[in-house]
């Protein structure tokens, strides 16, 4: 049985982790996210001399499955399966899209027939304000692991937030063309916007 100071002590940190977990989630227990409502979406920059010429590309990765967790721990989980990301820069004829698509999923860059999923894990959830976090977790990319902070802010209903990774720390050679003049920058920028399951 639990002693007085004791009782007083595991309530008074319950009530320190509620704005955590009630913020991040909206309720106790895990939430679906809802899929058909939210939105993954990646930045690929140009660079090099001849960029001017050279496109920047726009890539929406639907998100397979995923879950806010509020009880014990608050996480975020989430899975993108890599071959149905799609390549959308609506400027470029279709045919170059597709080469364009050809060439993300193949094995200069994603692989993915090998490595198929893209999982994200978080490990640590940070409050930095009225609905805002900073989300520390682990992306599983191209066979690689590694740490990714990302920003989230709470707005109608929606978790948006951003993150940026270099392609290189995942093990992938950031495409070039035309001998190195025209390249893809090494930084991709993803954006996303997610909603939970009601």
């Amino acid at each position: 049985m639990l002693s007085q100071r004791s009782l007083v002590a595991s309530l008074s940190l319950g009530l320190l982790y509620w704005p955590v977990m009630a913020g991040f989630g909206g309720q106790i227990g895990g939430r679906a996210i809802d899929r058909e409502h939210s939105s993954l979406k990646i930045h690929v920059s140009k660079s090099g001399f001849f960029s001017a010429f050279a496109h920047n590309h726009d890539i929406e990765a639907p998100i397979v499955s995923g879950e806010v967790q509020t009880t014990g721990s608050p996480s975020v989980e989430l899975r993108v399966d890599a071959r149905k990301l799609r390549v959308l820069d609506p400027e470029l004829s279709e045919n170059t899209r597709a080469q364009i698509q050809k060439t993300m999923e193949g094995p200069q860059v994603l692989d993915a027939d090998r490595f198929p999923e893209i999982h994200f894990l978080s490990n640590e959830i940070e409050a930095k304000g009225t609905d805002q976090w900073m989300v520390r977790g682990i992306l599983d990319l191209h066979g690689q692991s590694h740490p990714v902070t990302v920003d989230v802010t709470l707005k109608d209903g929606f978790y948006r937030g951003s993150a940026a990774f270099k392609q290189t720390g995942f093990g992938i050679t950031p495409i070039t063309v035309a001998g190195g003049t025209v390249k893809v920058k090494d930084e991709l920028k993803v954006e996303f916007s997610i909603a939970l399951a009601q």
